[in-house]
């Protein structure tokens, strides 16, 4: 999780890139930019809020605000179904948090790559300069030198830069699979451990780190090294990165509908199965299918992937789909299956699943192309309009498509899923942006920005339930008599109503957890990959 920087403003067309006003810079590892120290600077003067050193907040507080949802979501979507996962069709307010981590993940990269832009600039300028000093230095033999060890430096420092894309890639993917495999039971199970053959492969840091690695890649490998000067120069910067996501779209929407999904059978799970104790039923079940391009939770091309790439046994075994009303007889909320019943609403499935996630790598990058209007515009009115301009025929796109048959389902990550949720992301940022970095009215969302700024540990001990878990191994005569759960109990007795008292209790969780980030961040303490 990167942080960013702010882009001094100017009145130049966007877009617009000029040379930096420090030519050599260093880059801290969430992506701050800091000028080299100099002896002809003059003590400490502030920076403005358009100054190039300085973080780019509004990320911050979109990232910690992301962080904040996800607890919220997963902590209090059982006794407010509404704002819980959709089922399978629809969209709520859980099924946008994954967007908003993964274009936050794109904008990321897109800043701190911005000093390999830097540089690229500056390469540019000094060829400029050989080619105006040209005959002089062909007398002296020193033009291909010189072009040549520009060539290779560059070469050398992309190399440099996929090595470090890969090692970050490969860490997250581990950490998700140690948090998310099956090796943590998560509160109310004071027990660990997997079985291996029955681990889960895919999860919410790993389909993270495949779009953190695609983007990063075509970030490294694919921008034209050339000087942004008009709208046309930006086209042809970044057009490769835009044919990859296209390609990527292609890809998944010619697999989802082109596929033909045969019958299947699974093992079937009991209801009443834990992380800890997986019970399974004698005998398998058989799912009937055998059609082509259906977009319902047992026939279509998304599981069908996942099974035979992963296998049916490395599947989530608790998928969303059990809260539909085929499945649950308190839908939209988990409950006992109703009497007619299919055989699917046994059946594992993946929302982080393998086709799934090429397409949610898509949305890093539309996070890409945010971050590279910072990059390039200096006005912020600039950076506003174009942000809403780029957002704005996504959301409607996303509607439009939903009205033409592709219907909006996170499980799926369908295309019209992901036109909304990146141009939803694209003007909640732009609100946040004008509020935080443009009118500087930032003490409202400083909790926000201290989690976004730590929102790794945050995530890990919160959403991932490491920290609660720990905690409910403290507890008095039996595991039910522990401090979480007696002071979830105390807010729902205080509010003399179970809904509105685990409400209360996860935004006091919330309000925790920021002020944690808060103390790490005034030690200067940020935990990162």
């Amino acid at each position: 999780m990167h942080s960013a920087v702010v882009v001094e403003e100017g009145r130049n067309p966007l877009p617009q890139s000029s040379p930096p006003a420090i030519p050599y810079r260093e880059i801290s590892e969430d992506g701050e930019i800091i000028p080299l120290s100099s002896s002809n600077e003059q003590g400490g003067a502030k920076p403005s809020s358009t100054d190039p050193t300085q973080r780019l907040v509004s990320l911050d507080v979109f990232r910690g605000l992301t962080v904040a949802l996800m607890i919220l979501v997963d902590d209090a979507g059982g006794a407010f179904p509404s704002i819980n996962h959709s089922p399978w069709f629809g969209v709520t307010l859980a099924d946008f948090v994954m967007p908003f981590f993964l274009v936050s993940v794109g904008f990321s990269i897109g800043l701190v790559f911005k000093v390999c832009l830097q540089f690229s600039f500056l390469d540019t300028i000094w060829n400029l300069d050989i080619k105006l000093r040209g005959n002089k230095l062909k007398r002296k033999g020193k033009i291909r030198h010189c072009t040549t060890q520009n060539a290779n430096r560059k070469k050398s420092n992309k190399c440099i830069a996929t090595k470090k894309v890969i090692l970050r890639t490969m860490k997250l993917f581990l950490l998700g699979l140690v948090l998310q495999g099956g090796y943590f039971h998560g509160r109310n199970h004071l027990t660990y451990g997997v079985d291996v053959d029955r681990i889960r492969w895919l999860g919410v840091l790993q389909r993270i780190s495949i779009g953190y690695f695609l983007a990063a890649i075509s970030e490294i490998w694919l921008v034209i090294d050339i000087i942004v000067d008009s709208v046309v120069a930006f086209v042809n910067k970044y057009y490769m990165q835009w044919l990859v996501a296209i390609l990527l779209c292609s890809l998944y929407m010619g697999l989802l509908y082109g596929l033909y999904v045969p019958s299947w059978d699974f093992e079937a799970q009991s209801m009443n199965s834990t992380l800890s104790m997986p019970i399974y039923g004698s005998g398998s079940q058989i799912v009937n299918c055998g059609v082509r391009g259906s977009l319902e939770p047992p026939c279509n091309a998304v599981g069908m992937v996942d099974r035979i790439l992963l296998g049916e046994k490395h599947l989530y075994q608790h998928p969303v789909y059990r809260r539909t009303k085929e499945c649950s007889v308190n839908s939209p909320d988990y409950g006992p299956l109703p009497s007619n019943s299919p055989v699917w609403c046994l059946a594992p499935f993946d929302p982080e699943g393998i086709l799934s996630s090429l397409m949610a790598s898509v949305t890093c990058f539309v996070g890409l192309h945010y971050a590279h209007i910072v990059v390039h515009c200096k006005s912020h009115k600039r950076r506003i309009f174009l942000w809403s301009m780029f957002s704005l025929p996504l959301l409607v796109s996303g509607f439009v498509m939903k009205e033409l048959g592709i219907p909006f389902s996170k499980q799926l990550y369908t295309l019209s899923y992901m036109c909304i949720t990146s141009g939803a992301s694209g003007i909640l940022l732009s609100v946040i942006y004008y509020i935080v970095d443009v009118n500087h009215f930032r003490k409202p969302t400083i909790l926000l920005q201290w989690m976004g700024m730590n929102a790794l540990i945050v995530y890990v001990l919160a959403a991932c339930e490491l920290f609660p878990a720990a905690i409910q191994g403290f507890y008095w005569r039996s595991p039910e008599k522990n401090l979480v759960n007696g002071t979830e109990a105390l807010m729902q007795t205080i509010f003399r109503s179970k809904k509105w008292g685990t409400l209360a209790f996860v935004l006091l969780e919330i309000l925790f957890w920021c002020l944690v980030a808060g103390y790490l961040r005034m030690k200067g303490i940020y935990v990162k990959l």
